[in-house]
């Protein structure tokens, strides 16, 4: 994937009230931004609504995660994660995420609704290492086969803790 946008050192640290808010349809296709998002994306709510999600994805995140996000809530079922943001100027910003399905009156997923908030600093330097790893597995497998090969990684180093992946990331 190649970035628009390049990236800085420049960090912008969420406040601890801070909550970014956006809701997609099922394709991951911003439908809502709230005012914290657009503060710290530096996106114009016009830039972001209908445009992917992943405008804002940094190139230190694992494709893995991803896949493993979009597994999870294929399952109807909600996942919490951390992760590196990166904004319109090139800067980035970390947040620990829950991402929850959105049904319609029959119980149809039509979209997706996530709330983030400020991760704790330990855990963003364990995610870092993590990702870090993740990504250096990735690019030695390949593109066709990097997603598996992080996720592969993960699972490892889950069995060999005895914990699944959400115990781990909840209680980092």
């Amino acid at each position: 994937m190649k970035y628009k946008v390049q990236p800085t050192d420049k960090e912008r640290v969420m406040r601890e009230t801070d909550f970014i808010v956006s809701k997609t349809d099922t394709r991951g296709i911003i439908t809502y931004a709230n005012r914290i998002f657009i503060e710290f994306s530096a996106y114009s709510e016009q830039e972001l609504l209908g445009k992917q999600h992943n405008i804002i994805r940094h190139p230190d995140m694992p494709r893995g995660v991803f896949k493993l996000l979009w597994d999870t809530l294929a399952q109807k079922k909600e996942i919490f994660a951390y992760v590196k943001n990166m904004s319109k100027d090139g800067g980035f910003y970390w947040v620990f995420t829950n991402v929850t399905p959105s049904y319609d009156q029959q119980g149809n997923v039509i979209g997706y609704y996530s709330v983030r908030r400020k991760p704790k600093p330990e855990a963003v330097e364990i995610c870092t290492g993590l990702y870090q790893a993740m990504l250096e597995a990735e690019n030695k497998a390949g593109p066709k086969y990097a997603m598996d090969a992080s996720l592969e990684l993960v699972t490892g180093i889950l069995a060999d803790k005895g914990v699944s992946y959400e115990e781990f990331i909840l209680g980092i």
